[in-house]
């Protein structure tokens, strides 16, 4: 710990890369954990997160994404959460599509995998967008400029990464000294691959997880514990 707090002391310019752990001290569920109570035991949650899989079913897979909508607003930002928002000067990218580090108070925050928050136009040619009350998810309807469905706004198996999101999470990595590698298994790519660009400029990479992961190999430093509890004590 003496260690971290030293590089973190040290650095100019700190990026948090984290995954579902972070959020799952919150109690949302990670993804492969999120068909594992009822209704949803009956269905693999990758077939709910495909461009096959809801066009085969649109009204199912809307379904599903309402359901962890709903799960999502009852519950709050966890201490890890709020550690990072506190901290104005870290740059925050994420995988998860919850809005957990936008409650606490973050404002730096690059979402690489989408926002659960807004629905999209489903047709690649429209890019019509709207916010989403996720404590009242409406019902899967049509898009107004179009007439395709209106689908998540969340990247789906064998989906590119947003651009916008991708450049500027490229330039936050391009540019810190300090990485913070939270709450993920570094092992869905090309989201990890920011762990080894960042170790491959000369960034000191610190790991916070429960357990050993992927990218364990490139860690100046590797807390093994729950987020929540390290990180208020680290930043």
């Amino acid at each position: 710990m003496d260690k971290a707090r030293q590089l973190i002391q040290d650095a100019d310019c700190i990026v948090s890369f984290s995954g579902a752990g972070l959020s799952a001290e919150s109690g949302i569920p990670t993804f492969r954990d999120a068909g594992t109570d009822g209704f949803w035991t009956n269905y693999d949650p990758q077939q709910l997160a495909t461009q096959e899989g809801f066009l085969a079913d649109p009204s199912l897979v809307y379904r599903w994404y309402s359901d962890r909508r709903q799960g999502i607003a009852k519950v709050k930002p966890n201490p890890a959460h709020i550690a990072l928002a506190q901290r104005t000067d870290i740059i925050n990218i994420t995988q998860n599509i919850d809005d957990l580090l936008h409650r606490a108070g973050a404002q730096q925050v690059i979402h690489l995998h989408g926002t659960i928050k807004t629905d999209k136009c489903n047709s690649s040619s429209c890019h019509y967008t709207e916010d989403v009350d996720v404590n009242n998810p409406p019902e899967l309807r049509r898009c107004p400029m179009c007439g395709d469905w209106l689908r998540p706004d969340v990247v789906w198996f064998g989906e590119m990464l947003p651009m916008a999101a991708w450049a500027a999470a490229e330039n936050a990595i391009g540019r810190c000294d300090v990485l913070l590698v939270i709450g993920t298994s570094a092992e869905v790519y090309p989201a990890a691959g920011l762990i080894q660009m960042a170790h491959s400029h000369g960034a000191r990479i610190i790991i916070i997880n429960t357990e050993p992961s992927a990218a364990s190999g490139l860690a100046d430093v590797e807390l093994i514990g729950k987020a929540g509890e390290i990180l208020p004590d680290l930043i």
